[in-house]
């Protein structure tokens, strides 16, 4: 499965995480050690913000493998962000195609997915017919992550973006559970508005795909005091990773099962993540959300 990576904090150059880090993305692509296979490489994208730019994120998605790419090289050593998500990609069956290479964006939002909704062939019409009919049209491509973006959009990410999610994964399961399907739902995910970031580590079995986030920056200094990395970022500064891109020790904590970590500026937050399904909802037969409301097609 995907690799990723989501960044806030002082702004870097891109390359500063995707190349230099002894374990970087661009490693990872091609000598992952936690994901389920060692290579990922069906394409690859970043989504990230300009400081004092436009409120809306840039992307740049390619189709070849990450390790390969020339362009993506030149991007990152003259692209800086203060904000930004990164994603390498070993494709569940969908097309190796642009519009599947993750993140994935609406307006000013981006997100991108490890894992996988078991049996999506056989749950993909009744998932899409969930959708917001206003949002539908915006779907670019067929993969199970994207639909999630959609869905998460639909149960109101813009207004309340941890129990959107938690609604879309409790939709999903129920929609699982209604053909006979026992575990749907693998995912690791991060999502941002270009402010706060989230990340979720979730499985319907509770048994889910590494993710980590690094240790706080005040707590590095004390450790490390003459690493100069550690004095030139600010204290806000947080990475989130599929797995760790370094040896430091110290500087990884894994994230906890079924739980999310909102990375914000002043004080982090962690919470658990327990989807569940709207009172009114009934995918059996379909449903169409409007402004949070669930009513019956």
């Amino acid at each position: 499965m995907c690799r990723w990576l989501a960044y806030s904090g002082s702004p870097i150059l891109l390359e500063e995480l995707l190349y230099k880090p002894e374990h970087s993305l661009i490693d990872q692509s091609m000598h992952a050690k936690l994901g389920v296979g060692t290579t990922n490489g069906d394409g690859f994208g970043v989504g990230w913000y300009t400081p004092g730019g436009r409120p809306e994120p840039t992307l740049f998605r390619g189709i070849g493998p990450a390790w390969g790419d020339d362009n993506l090289r030149e991007l990152a050593r003259s692209v800086e962000s203060g904000l930004f998500l990164a994603h390498i990609r070993a494709s569940t069956g969908t097309a190796v195609q642009q519009s599947n290479c993750h993140p994935f964006r609406y307006g000013r939002w981006l997100w991108l997915h490890n894992g996988r909704i078991r049996g999506y062939q056989e749950l993909k019409r009744s998932l899409v017919m969930a959708v917001d009919p206003d949002l539908y049209p915006h779907i670019g491509g067929s993969t199970d992550s994207e639909l999630m973006f959609y869905l998460a959009l639909t149960f109101g990410l813009e207004r309340e973006p941890v129990g959107a999610v938690e609604r879309m994964v409790a939709w999903i399961e129920d929609a699982g559970r209604h053909n006979g399907i026992e575990y749907p739902m693998q995912m690791t995910v991060a999502t941002t508005d270009g402010e706060r970031l989230w990340a979720f580590r979730y499985s319907s079995e509770h048994s889910s795909r590494s993710l980590y986030c690094s240790t706080a920056i005040e707590t590095l200094r004390l450790m490390y005091p003459d690493n100069p990395a550690l004095q030139t970022v600010s204290a806000q500064t947080r990475i989130v990773v599929s797995e760790p891109i370094g040896t430091l020790v110290g500087a990884w904590q894994p994230v906890a099962e079924s739980s999310y970590e909102l990375v914000r500026p002043g004080v982090d937050v962690t919470g658990p993540f327990r989807p569940e399904l709207p009172a009114t909802a009934d995918p059996e037969r379909g449903a169409q959300l409007v402004a949070g409301q669930v009513t019956e097609l």
